[in-house]
């Protein structure tokens, strides 16, 4: 797949928004408008960061380096982490206790899995986490977003 950035059509603190040209393989090419997180991690297309960004106030990030897709951040107006996918989004601010059911306490991860994959435990919540931190925020709203995706 190729793209070609034609124009940065806007560029500020909380997105990058450009428009592009796509091909993939012998296809015809394509132009979209493409949003981006300042952190390079994609974000959508217009109505993603007119959502996010304009609606919410999210500063769009990657939840790590090796992700290619925006899928947390924090909003400055009502001081949370964001956590989302194409199916749910959700908000965690200090005093933010998780419960039983909420999809941050669930991974869908086996036991087998956990055993060969030690390091994914760190991103499991127990139930009766509270958010004492921004960090704290950050922490559940990652693993809210992995367990929507």
């Amino acid at each position: 797949m190729e793209r070609v950035i034609l124009k940065v059509l806007e560029s500020n603190e909380k997105f990058i928004l450009n428009l592009e040209e796509w091909s993939y393989g012998g296809c015809e090419k394509t132009e979209m408008v493409a949003a981006y997180g300042v952190d390079g991690g994609y974000i959508g297309g217009v109505n993603d960061l007119l959502w996010l960004v304009g609606k919410r106030g999210i500063k769009p990030e990657r939840i790590n380096k090796e992700s290619n897709a925006c899928s947390i951040g924090f909003s400055e107006d009502d001081q949370k982490w964001y956590g989302w996918s194409h199916r749910a989004i959700f908000g965690f601010g200090i005093g933010h206790v998780t419960k039983e059911g909420e999809c941050q306490t669930m991974s869908g991860y086996t036991d087998e899995y956990i055993k060969d994959h030690p390091e994914e435990l760190e991103t499991l919540i127990k139930v009766g986490f509270e958010c004492k931190t921004l960090e704290d925020c950050k922490k559940v709203a990652i693993a809210f977003a992995r367990s929507v995706s």
